[in-house]
């Protein structure tokens, strides 16, 4: 089996940490080969806040992932999350020396590097430039400006900016694993990845992915990604809030979570009472679901009504388009009971439970699509996604070589039949290579 048909993603969450081995199968669906999860001890809604445990975290899920699939682990793609993860939106343009040739992935390049180029505040590092829609001499909403004519390029984008050193830790981890970093990509986009299908990103959809520490939003409209978030707010503050609640421990207040857990407390009978075994030969302790249900209620109110406060706010910015078609839960929060009456109940819109099998094979297991699994899942697909491009790049070059083509063999009279091939795909992956070659130099100097 070639090394470009297996990936791997590496899920560093608050409660836990997966490492999933993934390849493509015959049919372009992407089977899982090996799964492993460690509890995760060194991170706070989201960031690494001790290296050493978060190390050994790393190393165990990937021990579990090697024996399970019976394969050496050498490279990961890693998400980055967080609550120092902001995005916002930004408009650049630049005047092209040459208007009467066509425009190519190198105009793109240039215009994005200069939005590389914004000044941030101190401490922070541009993660994703993601280019939105195009203006060509004026002309609005194009998709695609390769191989037009055009003497200004303008573009709205979407930039997400993160804390240089949250950033850092985690590729220090990584490394310190034994590991190569072989890409890192934010979490959210990864999640969507694999739990949405095109038709819901062309509607307008909001994914909400309620994790352990973080709950973060992407939101996409007309195939585009149009807003991310994080709330530093997930299934953690929850579980807290069951433990000081009821007065038990957290081992505890996650199971009740888990087992009797609910959003909507009107389900429950004031009679309904578990029985929960007392500490040191105290007596047991009695609790109503009632009452467990209206504490996890109230939290969970609150987290949805803030996801609501950024897709309203994403809204008021785009006047001109309508709203949001509905949203998507996914992650272990989704799994909560009633969760989705109750999204729907305070946004009014169609909600459902997000699972990540629109990309799968038809024979995964049931534990594998769990929304507990929709970000490592994404990580991979992400993973599956490099490795084939950069396969079809070496082919290209390959090829050229093969045929004694250099790029400066070009006829100069015929720009369009070099451009038309290229894709919008291609400038936007070298220039995050760009930063993320930067982000290896420094990690491999930094040792």
């Amino acid at each position: 089996m070639e090394q470009n048909d297996i990936a791997v993603g590496l899920d560093i969450g608050t409660t836990k940490i997966v490492a999933m081995i993934g390849r493509k199968n015959d049919y372009g669906k992407m089977e899982i080969i090996g799964i492993g999860k460690a509890k995760s001890l060194g991170v706070h809604r989201g960031v690494v806040n001790n290296i050493t445990q978060t190390i050994q975290s790393i190393q165990q899920a990937i021990q579990e992932a090697e024996a399970d699939s019976g394969m050496k682990i050498k490279d990961v793609v890693v998400g980055i999350a967080g609550q120092h993860i902001r995005s916002l939106q930004h408009s650049d343009y630049i005047t092209r020396p040459n208007p009467d040739e066509v425009i190519d992935a190198s105009d793109i390049e240039t215009l994005c590097n200069q939005v590389h180029k914004l000044v941030m505040l101190p401490g922070e590092e541009i993660i994703h430039v993601l280019p939105q829609e195009f203006k060509v001499d004026g002309q609005a909403e194009i998709k695609e400006p390769i191989g037009m004519y055009g003497g200004r390029l303008e573009a709205n984008f979407h930039v997400v900016v993160g804390q240089v050193s949250s950033i850092r830790n985690v590729g220090r981890c990584v490394k310190s694993s034994g590991l190569e970093l072989s890409a890192v990509t934010l979490e959210p986009l990864a999640s969507a990845n694999a739990v949405l299908s095109q038709e819901e990103k062309e509607a307008g959809v909001a994914l909400v992915d309620i994790g352990g520490g973080t709950t973060d939003l992407a939101i996409f409209k007309d195939g585009i990604i149009r807003h991310t978030a994080v709330i530093p707010f997930g299934g953690g503050v929850i579980t807290e809030d069951i433990k000081e609640g009821c007065s038990i421990i957290e081992k505890q207040a996650e199971l009740l979570k888990v087992k009797f857990g609910s959003a909507w407390p009107g389900e429950n009978k004031d009679n309904e009472i578990v029985s929960i075994p007392g500490l040191r030969g105290r007596e047991p302790k009695e609790i109503t679901l009632k009452n467990l249900s209206k504490i996890i209620h109230a939290r969970v109110v609150e987290i949805i009504e803030q996801v609501y406060l950024e897709i309203k706010n994403y809204g008021h910015e785009e006047q001109k388009k309508k709203l949001i078609a509905g949203i998507v839960l996914t992650g272990g929060g989704a799994q909560l009971k009633h969760i989705k009456q109750l999204v729907e109940y305070i946004t009014g819109m169609d909600t459902r439970i997000g699972y990540p099998n629109e990309h799968l094979a038809g024979d995964s297991d049931s534990e594998t699509t769990s929304p507990v699994f929709a970000t490592a899942v994404g990580l991979v697909l992400n993973s599956l996604e490099i490795n084939s491009r950069h396969h079809v790049n070496e082919e290209d070059e390959q090829e050229e070589v093969a045929s004694g083509a250099t790029p400066t063999a070009v006829p100069q009279e015929e720009p369009e039949e070099r451009e038309e091939p290229v894709t919008i795909s291609q400038p936007r992956r070298t220039i995050f290579e760009k930063w993320f070659e930067k982000f290896k130099d420094f990690l491999d100097n930094a040792e």
